[in-house]
This record gives structure tokens, C-alpha cells and sequence, in this order.
């Protein structure tokens, strides 16, 4: 299982001072030297985080796949099709939200998004499609053309009880199994820890995992190349591979 490391917060930090430091960039270096197998970034609409010059540079610098995250929007597209980043992972978003709530509609967009996934599989990009484990959303995931789901994880970390969480657990490994069956690459992400990874990473239908937030928070008090360690272990161990 791949570990993608998403630094948005990085710059979220950096942010609100409105300096030049923590650095995206040196997080992505840093992050892929002590390894996350690719970078992820959101460039949102309102530029909470991540700006357009973070993306050009943790571009340009790493050695590792970037995994661009971007809304359904044309200047998305168009940037996307100037960053030229190895993935393109579509989400939905709020302007209002304080993190990406839910899944993608793909079922209400189908003609959009088959738009966008044709000129980004065009030039080159791999495309992926943000949506919660429904089978509708999965079924129209395959038919507008992507290659790749990330599976939303959400409902599954923020589960009030152990029911619920086991319910939703069985949720994304039917979802995970059902999108393999089509050709779909499956990747999941959205608030795992490394106190919950473990179930969600024994799902062999599940490639890749996306964290970001959990990662950040913990390297305040471990540094991000040991919260990284920490996270590998906890996935590695979950698919009894030795690592």
C-alpha cells in the first residue's frame, strides 16, 4: 500500500503570519526523502492553503509522483493542464467548508466530468474521482472514463461508536471490492490517524492512502519525518507485510 503525504497544512501554518516559513516545499522534499511514495496538494479555489506558486515548486522539485486535488471548475482545469502533475484527483468543494465534506456527485455531472477526465487523460494525467463508497457513484466513477476512485473515508473516522464504525468499514471494503471488479484503482483518504489506519489499510482492494492533516498535527510534536515512520509502520503492519 502506497502512502501519499499531503502538506496543505503545512501552509496553512505558514499562512497565518503571512511569512515565508514553514516552507511547502521543504515538507514535500522532506516528506518523500523519509518515505511518502507521492506528494498531494489542493490547490483550492479560495487559496486558503496551498497557492499556485507552491504547486509550480513542489512540482518541479520532487522526485515523486504530485498528486494534484481540484475542484470542477474550468480554471482548475486549465491549471491543471499547465502544472502537468501526475494526478489530478477531483473533489468537491465549499467555499464555506472548513475541510472537503463528502464525496463527488459524479451521478449529477456525468457529462462535465467526462469532459474534464478526456482532456486531462489527454495530456497524460491520471485521473481520479474523490467520492464516498456508493455503488451509483462508483458505476458513474467507470462510466465517464477515470481510472481511479479515492474512497471518502470520513463517515468511517468520525463514526460515534464501534458499530457505526464497523458499518462503515464494511461500507468501503464491498465498495473497494466492487471498484476493483470494473478496472478501477482504489485509493482512500480523509481522516485517518495512525489510531485508525490499521483497519481501512487491511483492505487489499484499498492501493493508496491519502493523510494529510493527521501527519501535520503530529510532527508539531514528533517531526514529519517520524510521523511519517510512524504512519508506514501502522499500514505496513495492518497488511502483515514486513516493513
Amino acid at each position: 500500500m502506497l502512502l501519499g503525504v499531503n502538506i496543505d497544512h503545512v501552509a496553512t501554518v505558514r499562512n497565518a503570519r503571512g511569512s515565508i516559513y514553514p516552507s511547502p516545499l521543504e515538507a514535500a522534499l522532506l516528506a518523500e526523502t523519509h518515505g511518502a511514495d507521492l506528494i498531494t496538494m489542493h490547490l483550492r479555489e479560495d487559496r486558503r492553503h496551498i497557492k499556485d506558486d507552491d504547486v509550480f515548486a513542489v512540482k518541479n522539485a520532487i522526485s515523486t509522483r504530485l498528486n494534484l486535488e481540484m475542484a470542477l471548475t474550468p480554471e482548475m482545469l486549465e491549471n491543471a493542464l499547465t502544472v502537468q502533475p501526475d494526478d489530478v484527483c477531483i473533489v468537491p468543494e465549499k467555499r464555506q467548508e472548513l475541510t472537503t465534506e463528502g464525496g463527488l456527485d459524479v451521478l449529477s455531472q456525468q457529462d462535465t466530468i467526462a469532459e474534464f477526465t478526456h482532456k486531462l487523460t489527454a495530456a497524460g494525467i491520471r485521473v481520479s474521482l474523490f467520492i464516498d463508497a456508493d455503488e451509483r457513484q462508483i458505476q458513474a466513477s467507470h462510466d465517464v472514463g477515470a481510472t481511479v476512485i479515492e474512497l471518502h473515508t470520513g463517515s468511517y473516522a468520525d463514526a460515534y461508536n464501534q458499530q457505526e464504525r464497523n458499518r462503515q468499514l464494511i461500507r468501503l471494503e464491498e465498495a473497494a471490492i466492487q471498484a476493483s471488479e470494473l478496472g478501477l484503482v482504489v485509493n482512500a483518504g480523509h481522516g485517518l490517524n495512525i489510531h485508525n489506519v490499521a483497519p481501512v489499510a487491511r483492505i487489499l482492494s484499498i492501493k493508496e492512502l491519502n493523510i494529510g492533516h493527521a501527519l501535520i498535527a503530529q510532527a508539531i510534536f514528533i517531526g514529519l519525518p517520524q510521523a511519517i515512520e510512524k504512519m508506514k509502520q501502522a499500514i505496513f503492519r495492518a497488511r502483515s507485510i514486513p516493513y
